[in-house]
């Protein structure tokens, strides 16, 4: 047998043990990213990152600071292509999916951020959220 050369069966096999499909799985426990000083918080479940972010406000710092002529569709061809998804989530709440299960709308289109899938109710949602922490953090300081 050529040196480097394998025994295992040619077939295709799953590569995170859960789908065939995903010919990419992403494993990680500890993972940061910081843009613009912002830390994002990285998970996975073999074909599904999350990006968290703590607030409303870092997320739009965060995409403030994406260059102008920066889109979607990169991103979704790799993300398509390794048959991965990721989801860009503000307190606790999904709010943009892309990649393989986004499923971009009227309002990802009309946003001009297709193929990107935009959440509105986890939008609204991480919004109300934030507003009602910014409203309770005055009673926590004199409790």
């Amino acid at each position: 047998m050529p040196a480097g050369g394998s025994t295992a069966p040619s077939g295709s096999r799953p590569v995170n043990g859960t789908d065939a499909r995903a010919p990419l799985s992403v494993a990680t426990d500890d993972l940061t990213l910081t843009v613009e000083g912002v830390d994002l918080d990285v998970r996975s479940t073999g074909d599904r990152l999350f990006v968290e972010v703590a607030t409303v406000r870092d997320a739009v710092r965060v995409a403030r600071s994406l260059p102008e002529d920066a889109d979607a569709r990169g991103p979704s061809a790799l993300l398509l292509a390794t048959d991965l998804t990721a989801e860009i989530r503000v307190r606790g709440r999904t709010i943009v999916v892309v990649g393989a299960d986004a499923r971009p709308g009227f309002l990802s289109r009309k946003l001009g951020v297709a193929p990107a899938e935009v959440r509105i109710a986890g939008a609204v949602g991480a919004g109300v959220s934030g507003l009602s922490a910014a409203a309770n953090a005055p009673g926590r300081l004199f409790a």
